[in-house]
């Protein structure tokens, strides 16, 4: 037996690259795999069990360990084990953190140990083609129904099209990869695969719900529309090296969630509406699963005349929630209220980096469209 205390064990986790969990990057794992030869967090840990085949788990510091198992994990560890399984890792494939959706780290680890997809580079054919096809259930936008529809992506187009009916020639709706971002969304979906694509239709933004049943599947349509976001950035910026782009494929929401507003006049009574903040545009709808914004407003930079306040004017009335925001455009203000004092922190935080962030020569374009909308 291993002495005790795990005095080797612990020794091991010091070890450059041990240190984090060597699938989700958390820090100060305290479990491990020990057919792997990785240590992971506890989290992780729960999906390797569901693959016995290829990981067995032990707790570090609770478990009893086999001398000969010590030497094993001391004779590989994380950064041998992602030279091995990660070798050869798309650039536009998603890497989940800690952060991320159970979905997102189990197929993760399940790419890379059970599937080896990234020893194997013909096994990435499902995501690298450049063209997928298939049916996913799409949240009807008017009677909230999931339906059935048929999805193509193709590169060649530049686009995702859905079909309403299987013998349709022409789609319901074409979406062009140029303004297209995708995120998983289970707890606003009420599915664990729920996935929410956005894109541009008359410079506002539309949003589509879609999810499938099996979630292999829907990480590969993800990481599918993230190659082809890929391909076409290359394109647009064919000087731009890989480490710029990725971070470009897909985003998540810097923030969302309830907020009371009030209108143009700040004389109409403030409403609950469902506000999301995606990069600089400042959505707000009236339930968050509305195919359309109510309205969007567009946040520059303090340079340009930006900035936020922790409160409402003296004067405001109307407002429901007690802590207030008042976002200062060039053209007008902007009354918001949070429910709680830390929804108000959240939100200024958000608002903040944003507001402290130089805009990029095409946000000014973006900027200049929303000055003329009607």
């Amino acid at each position: 037996m291993a002495e005790e205390p795990r005095g080797p064990l612990l020794e091991l986790l010091r070890r450059p690259g041990n240190a984090r969990c060597a699938d989700c990057g958390a820090p100060d794992p305290d479990w491990a795999s020990y057919t792997l030869g990785v240590f992971i967090c506890l989290s992780c840990s729960g999906i390797h069990r569901n693959i016995p085949q290829v990981s067995k788990v032990k707790s570090v510091r609770l478990d009893t360990w086999e001398e000969a198992q010590v030497e094993f994990m001391a004779s590989h560890g994380n950064d041998a084990a992602r030279a091995t399984y990660e070798s050869q890792v798309p650039s536009f494939h998603y890497r989940p953190t800690f952060a991320d959706c159970h979905l997102l780290r189990e197929q993760w680890i399940r790419a890379k140990y059970e599937r080896q997809e990234f020893t194997n580079p013909d096994r990435q054919e499902p995501y690298s083609a450049g063209y997928r096809e298939g049916f996913l259930w799409k949240r009807g936008r008017d009677n909230g129904q999931f339906l059935s529809r048929k999805f193509v992506l193709t590169e060649r187009e530049g686009a995702l099209k859905y079909f309403n009916r299987n013998d349709a020639k022409e789609p319901k709706a074409v979406m062009k990869i140029e303004h297209l971002n995708a995120t998983f969304q289970p707890a606003k979906i009420g599915h664990p695969h729920g996935l929410q694509i956005t894109y541009l239709r008359d410079n506002s933004t539309r949003n589509i719900f879609i999810y499938h049943e099996d979630g292999k599947e829907m990480v590969h349509w993800f990481n599918a529309l993230r190659a082809a976001r890929f391909h076409y950035l290359q394109v647009a910026f064919p000087g731009a090296c890989d480490t710029d782009l990725v971070p470009k494929l897909t985003r998540n929401y810097l923030k969302e969630g309830y907020m009371e507003k009030t209108g143009p006049k700040q004389t109409e009574g403030f409403r609950k509406r469902w506000f999301t903040m995606d990069d600089r545009r400042l959505m707000y709808f009236k339930d968050p699963l509305d195919a359309f914004a109510r309205g969007e407003v567009f946040i520059g930079s303090r340079e340009s005349g930006y900035t936020v306040l922790d409160r409402l004017p003296p004067s405001t009335q109307g407002h429901h929630w007690p802590h207030g925001i008042t976002i200062v455009t060039p053209e007008r203000r902007f009354l918001l209220a949070c429910e709680t004092e830390s929804e108000q922190r959240a939100w200024l935080d958000a608002f903040r980096k944003v507001v402290d962030r130089p805009m990029l020569p095409q946000e000014y374009a973006v900027e200049a469209h929303f000055k003329h909308k009607p």
